[in-house]
């Protein structure tokens, strides 16, 4: 018995999406089409997406926030696994990028559920705060944008959040880089900022996943 994670090869990944994967077809259909962009990459997997799914089900969500939507496969989970009154604003800046994300969620009859919102991320959040009487009424929360200002939008989604909330952020193992102190690199640092200040900080609970690229669960006290 390892006291520490399986390291997951090849195909042991693909064994675990055998027993596990149950992807909606209309989530497949846009993976499939992600994969030929430019950024890829930037899609998140679709195991993290249905783990996503299953928290906002666990948790009973009914409100989300997403910063980064690219082509929408994360905030098209969500609002699967969402009830008919839930709702998800998602942010992001690119037009381009997010006419894919629209024609997914309005393929997956989901459209009315998603508040789409282009504009720099943090005026969006700053005026979820500040106009739209957002203060500790969401149930959930994505992070998944440019890795510098992680902490401004760490800040701003706290106070959206409601105590017992959730918050998601991905990339927060980035390849592995973090861990190897001689590595610097605006990202790279910016991550390890990032994981070290809520390591110390006691307004969360707080779990770092190696799922995918690292994903952290920070549950609101």
């Amino acid at each position: 018995m390892s006291r520490t994670t399986l390291s997951i090869t090849e195909s042991v990944s693909d064994y675990l999406l055998s027993v596990s994967l149950r992807e909606a077809d209309v989530l497949r259909e846009l993976r499939d089409e992600t994969a030929s962009h430019p950024n890829a990459n930037m899609q998140i997997s679709p195991e993290q997406g249905q783990f996503m799914q299953m928290l906002v089900r666990l948790i009973g969500a009914k409100k989300v926030v997403e910063v980064g939507v690219f082509t929408g496969y994360s905030s098209l989970a969500v609002a699967l696994a969402l009830p008919e009154t839930g709702r998800i604003v998602a942010c992001d800046v690119s037009e381009e990028y997010t006419s894919i994300a629209r024609r997914y969620w309005e393929k997956a009859e989901i459209a009315d559920k998603v508040d789409l919102r282009l504009a720099p991320a943090v005026e969006t959040l700053d005026h979820l705060l500040k106009h739209d009487q957002g203060a500790e009424t969401f149930d959930m929360a994505f992070i998944d944008a440019d890795k510098e200002s992680y902490l401004l939008y760490y800040e701003r989604i706290l106070k959206l959040l409601r105590p017992g909330g959730l918050m998601l952020v991905d990339n927060v193992l980035w390849s592995g880089l973090p861990a190897d102190p001689e590595h610097h690199d605006s990202n790279t640092d910016a991550i390890r900022e990032f994981n070290a200040f809520l390591f110390q900080d006691e307004r969360i609970d707080l779990s770092l996943l190696p799922l995918a690229d690292g994903l952290t669960l920070a549950r609101k006290r």
